[in-house]
């Protein structure tokens, strides 16, 4: 998630107007590439801004993070000139002018022919105050006060921003998954579901277990063509050898038997936001068995709908 620095941060870092997007860099009618999905969220500080802007990024959002309300339009505009169809931006009370900046921008996009939603995110004054002194931080606008001098602040401050908000999330009882739950419903399509990416990865147990597995499959309980004079040469993407490791006891029953569990866990991790999955399958040298074994495990299932791949991690080294 591209992050912006707050308006009011030292002023001896670099300016980020630098390189931002001017009126004369943009094009004359944004409009013409055709209108961008575009979604702002703003609320309180400490509500879960910062989560939701992940779980849109996942849902193939381009998400900017405490951007200025002033620079909204020329993002957008910039995003317009090229692929971006869906962008996102969280903003807040960081930002200077942010009130009527904000409702300027909104209005600008909306004649640009864009269409901008808002989220609003809050959640109850005790929750919040919770989570600030869990994390040993101070508000935005405390100042000298009280944290519930700043957390009253910002909820009059964004008192007409969120009259005018499309969605309210109210975070004070829900966790990670639930506010992803919440956020995926509104903006996936009708009918849709998240994706799930999964990676089927051979390797050799010689060459040590892969560090990003989340599944592990040993398939050295199969015969090994490497004992087999004419297939030692091949690899398991060969069809003699594809078909030795197949064609053995077992073989297929384990390769059911497992992709039931594979379709018991997917549902599962699709419903928990888990975007990318890594099957990791081993024989001794990562050349053989778990090579055919890998293939035949993302062939059953791109069959079952689920986007995945084949790799090989250690196939070339012997």
């Amino acid at each position: 998630m591209t992050e912006l620095p707050a308006a009011d941060a030292d002023p001896t870092a670099a300016d980020p107007a630098a390189d931002t997007p001017t009126a004369a860099d943009a094009p004359a009618d944004p409009a013409a590439a055709g209108p961008l999905e575009v979604v702002v969220v703003t609320g309180l500080s400490g509500a879960g801004k910062n989560s939701a802007g992940r779980v849109l990024e996942d849902l193939g959002f381009f998400v900017v993070d405490n951007l200025p309300p002033a620079l909204l339009a020329p993002m957008v505009e910039l995003g317009a000139r090229g692929d971006v169809r869906r962008f996102a931006a969280v903003v807040d009370v960081r930002s200077r002018a942010f009130s009527s900046d904000l409702a300027e921008s909104i209005r600008s996009l909306t004649d640009a022919g864009h269409r901008p939603r808002v989220v609003y995110v809050h959640a109850r004054d005790e929750v919040l105050v919770r989570r600030y002194e869990s994390n040993r931080r101070e508000h935005p606008l405390q100042g000298s006060g009280r944290l519930s001098d700043g957390i009253a602040a910002e909820r009059a401050l964004l008192t007409g921003i969120a009259g005018d908000a499309d969605l309210w999330v109210d975070t004070s009882d829900l966790n990670v998954h639930q506010l992803r739950a919440t956020l995926e419903a509104a903006f996936l399509s009708e009918g849709a579901v998240p994706e799930l990416t999964a990676t089927v990865l051979s390797f050799g147990f010689k060459y040590g277990l892969p560090l990003d597995a989340d599944l592990v499959v040993d398939a050295r309980f199969l015969p090994n063509p490497h004992w087999v004079p004419e297939l030692r040469p091949l690899t398991g993407q060969d069809a003699a050898v594809r078909d030795h490791v197949l064609g053995a006891a077992d073989a297929t029953e384990f390769l059911d038997r497992y992709l039931d569990v594979l379709r018991l866990l997917v549902p599962g991790y699709r419903r928990e936001g888990k975007k990318y999955l890594t099957l990791a399958v081993g024989c001794t040298g990562g050349k053989h068995r778990s090579v055919a074994i890998a293939e035949e495990f993302a062939r059953r299932l791109s069959a079952d709908g689920v986007t995945a791949n084949a790799r090989h991690r250690d196939l070339g080294r012997e």
